[in-house]
This record gives C-alpha cells, structure tokens and sequence, in this order.
C-alpha cells in the first residue's frame, strides 16, 4: 500500500471516528450509556464476523489463540472504554473537545510506544519536531476545549 493511500485511508477512518461518539450519544440517550455501548460492539462484531466469513470463508485463523501475548487480547477493551468514555463525555464537551481531547491522548501515548519500541512496534526517535508538535496540540486541545 502506498503512503499516500495509508494516509487517505486513515483521515477517512478519523471522519468515521469523529461519528461515532454523537452517534452513540444519540443511541445512549435512547438506551443508557453502556446499553449503547455494548450494542455499539454488538454490530460491529456481527459486522466483522460476516467479513470475516465472506472473505476467508470462515473463522479458522481461530484455532491457535494461544499464540498471541496475553495483552493482545485486551484491545476490545479498549475500544469499549473509549466508546464508553466518549458516549459519557460528548455531551459535556461536544464532539470537537472530545476529538481534541482523544487525539491529544492517542498521540502522546503513540509518541511514548513509539520511543520505546512497546507493544511489539519498531523503537523510533523522538526529535524536537514530534516534542514541538506534542505541545502545539496541547495548545490545540486547550484552545479548543475552552469555551
């Protein structure tokens, strides 16, 4: 894949991503907080779980779940923090903080993985342009976040 490709693809999953907190606010109004996030990962793991069958004609890369580290397994987790998270928080700080916020988190943390070579990524350095850059976003979030 090329960079620019990646690049595309990965701005456009932001978009999708900048969705779907006041989307599942929406469905949390309706439902509850974590009603709406536990049918949020309902229909996505119906989702993938058609793709997957449809692309590979089943679900047989399951048959050796003792290969990957144990931390491997808690990124569904995660992600239903996040949404969790953000389904509480929309609401307070609308979905232009709560962008700001979570890109500011997700880049910190991606600058100190990155550093360290954590979570089986490559080690990369961190030079005065990514230091400068964390603080110009921090900046960012706060400009944004103030009302």
């Amino acid at each position: 894949m090329s960079r620019a490709l990646a690049v595309i693809l990965a701005a456009g999953a932001g978009v999708l991503v900048g969705m779907q907190a006041p989307i599942n606010a929406r469905l949390g109004r309706a439902l509850g907080s974590i009603q709406a996030a536990s049918l949020s990962f309902i229909v996505g793991t119906v989702a993938l779980v058609t793709i997957s069958v449809i692309s590979s004609g089943g679900l047989g890369t399951f048959n050796d779940l003792s290969r990957p580290p144990w931390w491997a397994f808690i990124g569904g987790l995660l992600g239903a923090t996040y949404v969790t998270v953000a389904i509480l928080t929309v609401r307070t700080l609308g979905v232009s903080a709560l962008t700001a916020a979570v890109i500011a988190g997700q880049l910190t943390i991606a600058v100190v993985i990155d550093r360290f070579g954590l979570l089986g990524v490559a080690r990369q350095p961190i030079g005065p342009q990514r230091i400068v850059g964390l603080v110009l976003l921090v900046i960012g979030v706060a400009l944004v976040v103030r009302r």
